[in-house]
């Protein structure tokens, strides 16, 4: 990778952890339970009328769970319903429900008192200037929870743009809190937008390139676009004009790619380089202007359905065309590549909040409004970086001119330039023999750091078996000892009572109860139990050790893999659930060769998936169980790892195997797994099946040879 793709590269991340962590630390996206989504709605088919009786009507209603309404375009007023029982759970006070949608025209809110009679409370929306006293510009509710209103609300919705939405309830004090960060968070966007702006403007202005004003009026147009999806547009500058604000959701976003489509062009010179790409380029800003026209004309669904698929298309294209000149080594392209890839994740997980995969909560726009950030950051580098580019060439063309005036110093210069070019192929040659040099001599470090871990851990387990093993075997005769002493002392108990004066046996019970005789042979029976459990539980820990300090060894041996799958449950035992069973099914098997290490490497991985996937719906599964099955067939062996988890869908199936594919959160898991767990499979000549159905639990097959060539070793 070249240097300037590592500077760039470089960048992102320092904003990424610089800003973007301590930002979201600030605003308190993660993490917090006081906002929760109503998840429970259901749409009225008819208007409701006057005379409406919620109690009478309730036993009809039928009830979604699903927290994102989405009714699409609507031509009529709608009604929906929303439950908010499991939001207020009982508790008294004052709280705000917002609707995560500021596009709606009107949004009237009904309430149900105690005698199922539906009262109206408030009304927000575009048509109303100045609807809320809070400046938030989606519609905001007061919700007083009491034994007067029953937990339901019921809206009047007026849109002329798609009706989705999700209901987000929360305390008072929170809610201004939340208020509060996204203010300063928006205008923190609107000024670095602003900021970029202006600097390319001024590029433009300085150079008198027209890539500088295409790009500068697309970062205007992207930030009132994404201005407009969160609703702050309609506050600040459109002077709150409802039809102004509902053109400007689509046609700030059709402008912005009006600009960003000739930017494009202009940056990585399509039409020379990929013609296809340019032609293709050219007719999706037709499109554009066409969903434009169309939102101007009222054609609303038919507008965001163009929009939509121009978005899907720009994606794949951009994309395209980043990655062939990115292959073609053009500089330009890998800019374009880091910088248009966080807008692109941006977009993924505004559609993944989107579609409830996770909730944002109140910062629902805050994906699209980062990664539109952090694109034009990164753009405006890369433009600042072809002026460099351009310096240097224009200093190259100098140069040029100054060598075809000194015609006498031209056969030197050859010369020196024919000597440099073979001293800069040596130079690359030497560098590449290092470069190989060195990645052999990191491998053949690395395969003595795991040989000599390898040898520290049997080390280790060798020097703890030898006093475990002396622990143990002195055990049984301790507690032999500790019997005739009990034998001995029940003997001077019985003979004292007969044989002792009354003065002397009550000084014997005296001394008794002040040792505490009876609770000290208890306790010395139950620490000769404890010690004895413990050391056989150090002897498995051990073994365990012992098997799993082999992953260096590089030759073939035979293995007992019943001991592999042994050692590697009592490695895992401490962090499976207690409610986790393990049912062992183990049928007699031959010494298999193999990499005794890869193996349990392969064993690991799968049974630690097994136990996250129970652990983390260990509520949900009745009787979680893992269960180990090895059979014998002719020259195979099999080994089946199956649990009662909740099983994977089948897209999820196809991919699991992909490296750094993860179903996992961020920072729990790399990808890698089953990924190099395939492989060692694949090195041994085995197969590695899986078997498995959402909702009913997932089985890893495992076959493998039982020699590893056509000669049998005896």
């Amino acid at each position: 990778m070249k240097k300037s793709n590592i500077a760039s590269f470089l960048i992102a991340i320092v904003i990424f952890f610089i800003i973007i962590l301590p930002l979201s630390k600030y605003l308190g996206i993660f993490g917090n339970n006081e906002v929760h989504q109503v998840d429970h709605y259901f749409v009225f088919e008819d208007k409701i009328k006057g005379d409406y009786n919620w109690n009478q009507e309730y036993d009809k209603l039928e009830f979604k769970e699903y927290g994102i309404v989405d009714l699409g375009v609507q031509n009529d007023t709608v009604y929906i319903g929303l439950d908010l029982s499991s939001n207020l759970m009982g508790t008294a006070g004052l709280y705000f429900l917002e609707i995560n949608n500021p596009s709606f025209r009107s949004v009237e809110l009904y309430r149900v008192n105690s005698e199922g009679v539906l009262v109206f409370c408030a009304q927000e929306g575009t048509e109303f200037v100045n609807s809320n006293d809070f400046g938030n510009p989606n519609p905001t509710f007061e919700i007083q929870n009491s034994e007067n209103w029953l937990p339901y609300v019921i809206l009047r919705i007026s849109a002329s743009e798609p009706i989705r939405f999700t209901g987000l309830l929360t305390s008072e004090s929170n809610f201004h809190s939340s208020l509060n960060k996204r203010t300063v968070f928006i205008n923190i966007y609107i000024g670095i937008m602003l900021a970029l702006f202006f600097y390319n403007l001024f590029l433009y202005f300085s150079v008198l390139d027209v890539l500088y004003l295409y790009y500068s009026m697309y970062v205007l147009f992207i930030a009132l676009a994404q201005l407009s999806l969160s609703g702050h547009s309609y506050w600040y500058f459109l002077y709150q004009n409802p039809l102004l604000y509902e053109i400007s959701i689509i046609g700030f976003t059709s402008i912005a790619s009006v600009f960003a489509i000739p930017f494009v062009r202009n940056f990585l010179s399509t039409k020379e380089r990929l013609p296809f790409f340019d032609w293709i380029l050219k007719l999706l800003w037709t499109s554009y202007l066409t969903a434009f026209v169309l939102r101007l004309l009222g054609a609303v669904s038919l507008s965001y359905r163009i929009t939509d698929i121009n978005g899907f298309l720009v994606v794949i294209i951009f994309f395209s065309i980043a990655i062939l000149l990115v292959r073609k080594k053009i500089r330009s392209a890998s800019y374009f590549l880091i910088a248009w890839s966080f807008f692109l994740l941006g977009i993924v997980f505004y559609i993944l909040q989107t579609q409830g995969y996770f909730n944002l909560g109140f910062y629902a726009n805050l994906p699209m409004l980062i990664g539109t950030a952090l694109e034009a950051i990164l753009l405006s580098l890369a433009l600042a970086d072809k002026i460099n580019i351009l310096k240097k060439e224009n200093e190259k063309e100098h140069a040029e001119r100054l060598k075809a005036l000194a015609e006498n110093e031209q056969l030197v210069r050859e010369q020196n330039a024919m000597l440099e070019a073979k001293v800069r192929i040596r130079t690359d040659e030497l560098e590449q023999a290092l470069r190989n040099l060195q990645n052999t001599q990191s491998q053949l470090v690395n395969q003595e750091k795991m040989a000599s871990l390898g040898q520290l851990t049997a080390g280790i387990a060798h020097e703890i078996n030898n006093p475990i093993n002396f622990v143990s075997s002195n055990v049984m005769p301790l507690k032999r000892d500790i019997k005739d002493i009990m034998e001995v002392v029940a003997f001077y108990r019985s003979t004292g009572e007969k044989e002792f004066t009354p003065k002397s046996l009550k000084e014997a019970k005296q001394l008794e109860e002040d040792l505490e005789l009876e609770y000290v042979l208890t306790e010395v029976d139950q620490l000769l139990k404890g010690m004895d459990d413990g050391a056989k539980r150090t002897v498995e820990i051990v073994k365990g050790l012992r098997l799993f300090s082999r992953v260096d060894e590089q030759d073939m041996k035979k293995v007992d893999l019943h001991d592999g799958l042994n050692s590697t449950l009592i490695l895992l035992n401490s962090t499976m659930p207690t409610k986790v069973r393990i049912i062992r099914d183990f049928a007699e098997l031959p010494l298999v060769e193999c990499l005794a290490g890869k193996i349990n490497q392969v064993f690991m991985n799968i049974i630690n998936n097994a136990v996250h996937a129970l652990a983390d719906h260990i509520d949900t599964v009745v009787d979680p169980i893992i269960e180990l099955r090895t059979r014998a067939l002719k020259d195979m062996v099999t080994i089946e790892i199956m649990d009662n988890g909740p099983g994977m869908p089948e897209h999820v199936k196809q991919r699991i195997f992909e490296p750094f594919f993860t179903t996992k959160a961020v920072g729990k898991g790399t990808g890698l797994g089953l990924s190099i767990v395939y492989s060692i499979i694949e090195s041994h000549k085995g197969t590695l099946e899986v078997i498995t159905e959402e909702g009913q639990g997932t089985t890893f097959k495992i076959t493998l040879p039982i020699y590893q060539s056509m000669q049998r070793y005896e």
